[in-house]
């Protein structure tokens, strides 16, 4: 079956278990593909298109990037699981730190004032569906105007930049973009998820998860001395101008089941708001997607 390979995803939980042999402890023969560095390549400004690319998109067959163990947002990977691009598992789900950001010389104050401004958001992503949740209770749909921005870290660029008025940003970026002065204007915080390939043995995603586990509880007690882990996934254009000793824990990894009325539920709110092709009929019943 090859080695365990693991898309990083900005999370401090995995170098954890790294520094500390708890994958080793584990039997877990593994790799680390860092992942969070990478961005569209592409200039949304210059061209005025939307980047229709995302945490969905990567699970397809050709799309790269999620591959082997990998996570996002828990829309889009029930959503890929449900397609057949992996299997869901079940045990646990994490939980990420998420914002809707404005510059610091934005006039925006309030959420009702995002009204008709565009959001930059990445494609069929977590910052996408989680923007949509958290508006829904300040405004009406069709107040609501997104932009594709592309990956994380391109939305960063605009938001620093200021080619855009707002911007969604998850997890170690909104630490980056509050050192630089950037207001957070709602909490979008949001439920991501976990996915393995279909050659992946489930014992050996037992035994990363195992280890996760004791990386968590590493960092509930004492997060200071791992901090310095986010500098390998942030690009390093950035680094000079973070201190990530002023980081919080970022994404936390709660041990709970991703049960079948969370998925269903899931499933029901994007078809309501129609976020994924309809036309292949009912969605993958919970069993068939979720290794539980």
């Amino acid at each position: 079956m090859g080695r365990f390979r693991i898309s990083t995803h900005g999370r401090l939980q995995d170098w954890i278990a790294v520094e500390n042999g708890y994958f080793e402890d584990e039997g877990l023969d593994y790799e680390l593909d860092v992942r969070a560095q990478e961005n569209a390549d592409q200039d949304i400004e210059a061209t005025g298109q939307d980047v229709r690319t995302g945490a969905y998109e990567l699970y397809q067959v050709g799309g790269g990037g999620k591959k082997g163990m990998s996570c996002a947002c828990h829309w889009a990977v029930n959503q890929a699981a449900g397609d057949a691009a992996g299997r869901m598992w079940g045990r646990c789900y994490a939980v990420l730190p998420s914002g809707i950001y404005v510059p610091e010389d934005s006039s925006i104050r309030r959420p009702e004032d995002l009204a008709g401004v565009e959001i930059a958001v990445g494609y069929h992503s977590g910052s996408h569906f989680s923007t949509i949740q958290a508006l829904e209770a300040f405004l009406d749909p069709g107040e609501i105007t997104l932009r594709f921005g592309g990956m994380p870290y391109d939305r960063v660029d605009a938001l620093l930049a200021g080619t855009v008025p707002a911007a969604a940003i998850w997890s170690a970026p909104t630490y980056l973009v509050e050192q630089q002065g950037a207001r957070k204007i709602l909490d979008t915080t949001f439920m991501a998820s976990f996915m393995f390939d279909a050659d992946i043995d489930p014992a050996d995603v037992e035994r990363y998860f195992n280890a996760l586990r004791r990386a968590q509880m590493e960092l509930d007690l004492q997060p200071e001395p791992y901090k310095h882990h986010y500098l390998k996934e942030i690009p390093e254009r950035f680094h000079a101008m973070v201190d990530v000793r002023r980081f919080g824990p970022g994404e936390r990894i709660v041990f709970l089941p991703y049960t079948s009325d969370s998925y269903e539920r899931a499933q029901r709110w994007m078809r309501e708001r129609r976020l994924f092709d309809q036309s292949s009929g009912a969605p993958a019943p919970y069993e068939s997607v979720v290794r539980v």
